[in-house]
């Protein structure tokens, strides 16, 4: 990047650390804290969509979606989330290309689940093996947001559900009794109430979301912990314009770093949040906040 970094080993220190730190796998390192970020700015509003859902369904008076609004954050939340990436990502995979297969190729004679096999015809795959290297990334990236959200949807779900649960059952009823209908008592009465209480479970798991960013690997994204990990392996000179040796502790470090940090933004964030919705809440005592 800088036009003193042609010949690297005339360089004194801080010269060197300049050029070495803006190669093209530090470049990667730094896009990867966009993707990071990117993910949770997503993920996040997307798990909470799944989780209000979840939790709207687990009170429902219709037994069947109340079923399924229960059996959503009992099942997902009862499976390691290692387990669930491993196995709900190629699940995923699969169903989309087996919908695209149906379409594409009616036609097809061959079973599509042959032994371990998972075999649909060529225009069925998803991406495509000729489209860019930048579709993949997409792709994958996409996989990722939506296997996060389906999972800390489970997780917001079981959270807004108590939350819902925890307005004061005196306000419903007085809602009531003015002629509210029950959807109406629900958008102005429990909604607007329910987050006072359902943002500690949310700011908690907020942070649980950010430290599970490096299970991203496994979805085939290369994530800040993958690019750690690449550049501080030892390097000779051999290989390399900018040898070192093992820097391990040294990335790690500023991997621990940048999360206390975005931890330390979040709490600063919910703080101000929890403040916001608290205003005007009654309490025990018949104040307000």
């Amino acid at each position: 990047m800088f036009s003193f970094c042609t010949d690297p080993s005339t360089l004194d220190t801080f010269r060197w650390f300049a050029c070495y730190l803006t190669t093209g796998k530090h470049m990667q390192l730094y896009f990867a804290v966009v993707v990071v970020l990117t993910l949770l700015a997503i993920t996040a509003p997307t798990a909470l969509l799944f989780g209000f859902g979840g939790a709207v369904a687990a009170r429902s008076q219709i037994a069947p979606l109340r079923w399924f609004g229960k059996a959503y954050m009992a099942i997902v939340r009862g499976i390691p989330d290692i387990a669930f990436f491993m196995f709900f990502v190629i699940t995923l995979d699969q169903f989309f290309e087996w919908i695209r297969h149906s379409i594409k190729c009616p036609d097809w004679s061959e079973p599509i689940r042959q032994g371990n096999d998972f075999i649909v015809c060529a225009a069925a795959k998803l991406p495509l093996s000729s489209t860019p290297q930048n579709v993949h990334e997409i792709y994958n990236f996409f996989l990722a947001v939506l296997t996060f959200s389906i999972v800390y949807g489970a997780f917001s779900a079981q959270v807004l559900f108590g939350a819902m649960n925890a307005v004061p059952r005196g306000q419903i009823e007085t809602a009531q009794a003015y002629g509210m209908s029950q959807r109406q008592t629900f958008w102005r009465i429990v909604v607007p109430q329910m987050w006072i209480y359902a943002l500690p479970g949310l700011s908690n798991l907020w942070m649980i979301l950010t430290k599970a960013t490096p299970l991203l690997f496994l979805l085939s994204v290369e994530d800040l912990t993958y690019w750690a990990m690449q550049l501080a392996k030892t390097v000779n000179e051999r290989f390399s314009d900018y040898p070192h040796g093992d820097w391990r502790m040294q990335y790690f470090l500023a991997l621990l770093v940048f999360y206390l940090i975005l931890t330390r933004v979040s709490e600063v964030v919910f703080d101000r949040l929890t403040q916001r919705v608290s205003r005007g809440q009654g309490i025990a005592g018949g104040a307000s906040t």
